[in-house]
Parts: C-alpha cells; sequence; structure tokens
C-alpha cells in the first residue's frame, strides 16, 4: 500500500482554504492509502514566537483533524516534535543541499520580497521538510504549486545521498492537483491567516456571520446581472454545492434581482450547516485531553519507530557511530 504523507503547520484556527484544499482530502486517503499525517510545530517557530499560542494552536489542530473524521486507526497521527529523529536527520541532509539552492527557493524569496526578516530557520525550512519526508518512507506527497519546489529539493538530497551510499532512501513523488482552483479569501485574494482574510471553521456564528458579511462583491446593481465568474462569493459558495446546485446558483448570478445580502445569508446558513456535526464533535474532543494524548501517543510511538530505523540506516551509512 502507497505510504502518504503530509503536514499541516498549527499557526492559527483551520479555515475554509485548509479544508477544501487539503484536509477534505487528507481524510478521504485513509481508506485507501497508508497516510502519514503530523502537526508541523516546529515548522511554525519559524512564525509563532509565543509559547501559549503554540502549545494552544497545536492542540486545536489536533482536535480540529479528529473532528473532521481523522480516524487515529487508519491513519498514523502525531506532532512533529515528538520525532525527534527528523532534527537530526535535517543536519545530515544539510549537507547534500547548496547554499545557492537553498538562497532560489521560491518561499524564501517570497516572504523576503514581503518584508519579512530572514533568520537561519526560514532558510533550511525545505531541509527540515525533506527530513519530515524522507524519515518515513513516503512514497507520495501531496504538495501544492507553490510547495512544488521544495519537494524536488527533496527528491535531489535523496538522490544524492543514495547515489554516495545505496538505496537508503524511498524516493518520493509529488501529488500536484493542477486544477485545483486557489480558495479565494473575503478580500478575493487566496484564503491565508497571512492576509487576515480566513472564514474559519469552528468559529462563533457571530464572528462566522463577520467574516461571511464582509466578502467583497462589486458595485452591480440589484437590477444588473452579476458575473459568477469574477465573484468572490459564487466561489466560496460553491464549494459547498454540487454541480447542479452550482449551475442554479450561476442562473441566480446571471439574472437580475440577485442582492449579494440575501446570497451571503445563505452562505452563513449554509457554512453553519455543513459543519454542525463536526462542532459537537470538536467540542467533545477538546473536552478530552486525556483522549487526546491517548492518539497522539499511538501515533508517536509507530511514526518514531519508523523514523528511528531509517535514521540507523542513515548513521551505520555515514560511519556515525553511537555507544548505546
Amino acid at each position: 500500500m502507497k505510504r502518504i504523507l503530509t503536514g499541516l503547520q498549527p499557526s492559527g484556527k483551520l479555515h475554509l482554504g485548509n479544508y477544501f484544499s487539503v484536509m477534505r482530502k487528507m481524510i478521504k486517503y485513509q481508506d485507501n492509502f497508508d497516510l502519514f499525517l503530523f502537526i508541523a510545530n516546529l515548522h511554525s517557530l519559524t512564525s509563532i514566537s509565543s509559547r501559549d499560542d503554540l502549545i494552544n494552536n497545536t492542540y486545536d489542530a489536533v482536535a480540529d483533524f479528529l473532528a473532521l473524521g481523522l480516524d487515529p486507526d487508519k491513519s498514523t497521527f502525531w506532532i512533529q516534535s515528538d520525532v525527534p529523529e527528523v532534527t537530526e536527520l535535517t543536519w545530515y541532509l544539510s549537507n547534500y543541499i547548496t547554499v545557492n539552492q537553498l538562497s532560489l527557493a521560491h518561499s524564501y524569496k517570497d516572504k523576503i520580497s514581503k518584508g519579512l526578516q530572514p533568520n537561519a530557520s526560514l532558510f533550511i525550512y525545505p531541509i527540515l521538510m525533506a527530513a519530515d519526508i524522507l524519515a518515513f518512507d513516503s512514497n507520495v506527497v501531496p504538495v501544492g504549486k507553490d510547495q512544488k519546489q521544495h519537494l524536488e529539493f527533496t527528491r535531489d538530497m535523496a538522490g544524492r545521498f543514495n547515489q554516495d551510499y545505496g538505496d537508503v532512501f524511498v524516493i518520493p513523488e509529488p501529488e500536484i492537483d493542477e486544477d485545483s482552483a486557489v480558495i479565494p479569501g473575503t478580500d478575493g485574494q487566496k484564503m491565508s491567516k497571512s492576509y487576515k482574510n480566513t472564514i474559519n471553521l469552528f468559529d462563533s456564528e457571530k464572528d462566522l456571520k463577520k467574516a461571511v458579511m464582509s466578502i467583497v462583491s462589486d458595485s452591480a446593481g440589484i437590477d444588473e446581472a452579476k458575473d459568477p465568474d469574477t465573484s468572490t462569493i459564487f466561489a466560496i459558495y460553491s464549494l459547498f454545492l454540487n454541480e447542479t446546485e452550482t449551475q442554479n446558483l450561476r442562473t441566480r448570478f446571471l439574472t437580475p434581482g440577485l442582492r449579494y445580502g440575501d446570497i451571503k445569508k445563505e452562505l452563513l446558513e449554509c457554512i453553519m450547516e455543513y459543519f454542525q456535526p463536526y462542532r459537537k464533535k470538536r467540542e467533545e474532543i477538546i473536552s478530552n485531553k486525556d483522549y487526546i494524548e491517548s492518539v497522539l501517543k499511538k501515533g508517536k510511538e509507530k511514526a518514531g519507530w519508523i523514523a528511528q530505523k531509517n535514521l540507523e540506516k542513515v548513521r551505520s551509512a555515514l560511519g556515525i557511530k553511537r555507544i548505546s
């Protein structure tokens, strides 16, 4: 069975963009693949400096995944920092990538262009990501177009290491959904915590209403047809609809008389109804810390065993001996 691996940073509340672009697909994978999924709390240190925020965000992310249907009996689910073999592997892999390659990383250059003060962790981010992947014999790694280059770096590092020492690492294949649309935020840009334009899955109804009612719209009057292909409201609403329902919504947009305020109210009701069962389950999970800890301990033990086994192969290849 193919092993699929992915991680999610606990950088804040989960939003519709996270769910429809990554999470829903990952949860479906657990029925047909060997799913490995982790909360990337080490990666999030490049953007989070508050101890309390990191702790709370990590537990919230775990509860969110479990509430949305991740089954710890069908998948391997853990917190990144609970498997320290990954950080040791990061050091070994750093010898198989150049400074020039890292400086050309799109994500690094993008953050620098936006005025972010770079630190070493941001610079070597792709190496830690490679260690996350290679430590667990991952066959397939779903990545967005913005992460494709990082996966290529991973394949390069693994290939160079294998060329020197034999078939130590499994070379992962990327899974890139070229047809997947970018989930727009309330301002029409890509939905992102960085842009403060998110609609969060488990916010209160009051906060959800505030977010939905703030979705940008054009200046078309009530007696004019609206263009669904350029409408942020249409794009978000369509996430919850089947093909027939989407076509009906398109017809409504093209027919004079539609009020954006009415459509936003419908969208709010749709979001509340869609996530209501998950909201109830999440309340039960977040109040049961013992259950959360037991799930994470189980995932840590399985992931740690695999990472330790692979790290021993790497140490042996390199000539790193440890006194037992």
